[in-house]
Parts: structure tokens; sequence; C-alpha cells
């Protein structure tokens, strides 16, 4: 029996568990190639996006999703893991918007492009319901928390909208733009005009 006095300390838990995430995406492997430097400045300016690293994380997980659908084609049609895995990444595809109802074959998930996915950002749907008026207002709005979807006010820009979301979007009850509490600048404008309200400035 190990006691204090042994100067050893007993066996514990460490305090703190390390933050291991897995990899969001990849480099390209030919960083100087000029078709693919085109359509990626070509890709950030038409999406708002902040680097090229945000186009790698969506290519990333599509590369992951063509592969997964690469590999249940090699499987017979009637083979359950194909079924059972298949419908269920169908399923995920058509509910996030990327792949139509209509549509609902492994063949089609192989020709699916990345715009097909930066279409379904929060920042792109934002913007095309005309609630920003440039696609990287709408990049502000987000986060600066103006914007919600249902009743969750969300500020990442990347959030993936659901097709029975989309419709839920709009700004935040807090958010001046919703109603809510006057900007600073409007709190400011507007205590200028009130009679006296050069003395509550000096009381403050």
């Amino acid at each position: 029996m190990v006691t204090p006095a042994d100067g050893v300390r007993g066996s514990t838990m460490p305090s703190k568990i390390p933050n291991i995430q897995g990899k969001t995406y990849t480099t390209p492997r030919r960083p100087f190639e000029k078709e693919r430097l085109d359509q990626e400045l070509k890709l950030i300016g038409e999406y708002g996006l902040r680097n090229k690293r945000e186009v790698w994380r969506v290519k990333y997980a599509l590369g992951k999703i063509r592969k997964a659908a690469r590999e249940l084609l090699t499987l017979d049609e009637k083979d359950t893991r194909r079924l059972f895995e298949g419908n269920a990444l169908l399923r995920r595809l058509v509910r996030i918007g990327v792949l139509d109802e209509s549509k609902m074959k492994l063949d089609y998930v192989l020709g699916l492009r990345l715009e097909d996915f930066l279409e379904r950002r929060l920042q792109t749907q934002v913007f095309k319901l005309g609630l920003a008026k440039s696609i990287h207002h709408a990049r502000v709005l987000i986060r600066q928390r103006h914007i919600r979807v249902r009743k969750q006010v969300v500020n990442i820009p990347s959030y993936v909208v659901r097709l029975d979301s989309q419709k839920h979007i709009d700004f935040s009850l807090r958010s001046p733009y919703g109603g809510g509490r006057p900007g600073r600048v409007k709190r400011k404008n507007a205590k200028k005009g009130q009679p006296g309200g050069g003395d509550d400035d000096g009381e403050d």
C-alpha cells in the first residue's frame, strides 16, 4: 500500500483530457497548380470564404462522401451493407439539401460538386434570403450574432442549413435588425435628440 509518507503519489486520472480532433482538411499535393488556384479564388470571392482552408475543408468532406459511395457501389445491389449504409447516406444528403429527392441513387453522389455544399452554408442562405446586402455582409451579421435558425442564435458562417430549417432563418429577437435593443450608435443619436441628454452623459 502506498502512503503519502512514501513520497509517491497515488495513481489518479488526469484532470484534463487532451482535445484530440480528427483531420478536417488536407493541403493540395501540387500547391502551385494554376487551374486549381483560379478555382479556389473564384469560390472564395463568390461565397465570401475567409481563406482557402475553408475550401479544402469542404473538398475533404466531399471526398469522404464520394469514397464511401464508390465503396458501396462495388457491392451487390442486394447486399445488406449497401442497402443500409447507402440509404442512410442518401437520406442525409437529401436532408441537408445537396441532393434532390429524385436522384436518390449512389451514382448521383459521385456527381456532387463543391458548389452544392457551399450553397448550403448559413452565410450563403442569409445572403440569398435578402437578409444581408452582400455575401460578406452576411458573414458579419452571423459572426455578430444577429442571425438565428429557428430559436437558436448561430454565429458559425459554415453552419450547414437543413432543408426543413431553411424557412426558419431570420434575425435574432435580441438583434436591432429583429426589433431588439437599438445599436450603440442609434442609442447615442437618440440620446442626443432628447432634451437634457447632455446632463445624463455627465452623470455617467
